[in-house]
């Protein structure tokens, strides 16, 4: 660090201003829109174009996929594309080949584009878990006594 670096840090510490606002990142944000027509992508595009810190709006209708890249928040984004009357929702679809079991219930979905399979949580949130603390999996397995294994 320079003596402007250092200057710089020093004067930051030191002021007892306004708080200083947070800078928004570079984000690509990609939503499922429900589109029929080219009236509708032009509404839609038109609409997201508008906001500010959008630098590019990309459609593709025929997967109803939007995709926006700039300085924007993903649930303004959403919100502004609902605003055109649309259905919209964040894009709900990975790739075919990152999901483990892509013909599992949760993740298979007939609407999914070619390549794509419905996007599912790594935890599921119900069903029955075994828990760490619970005695008969915590004695399954048990160092002090190797024929103790109930497996085998």
């Amino acid at each position: 660090m320079g003596v402007g670096g250092t200057l710089e840090y020093i004067s930051e510490m030191m002021s007892i201003d306004k708080p200083k606002k947070k800078k928004k990142q570079f984000t690509t944000v990609e939503l499922k829109v429900r589109m029929d027509c080219e009236g509708c992508e032009m509404k839609v595009k038109n609409t997201l174009s508008s906001m500010s810190g959008v630098k590019s709006v990309e459609i593709n209708r025929k997967q109803q996929k939007v995709t926006v890249t700039g300085y924007v928040e993903p649930n303004k984004v959403l919100k502004k594309a609902k605003s055109t009357g649309k259905k919209a929702e964040i894009w709900p679809y990975v790739p075919y080949n990152l999901v483990s079991q892509p013909y599992a219930a949760q993740a298979y979905d007939k609407k999914a584009p070619p390549g794509f399979v419905r996007r599912v949580d790594q935890y599921p949130t119900t069903g029955t878990v075994a828990r760490y603390d619970d005695p008969s999996y915590v004695n399954m397995f048990s160092d002090d006594n190797p024929n103790a294994c109930s497996i085998m």
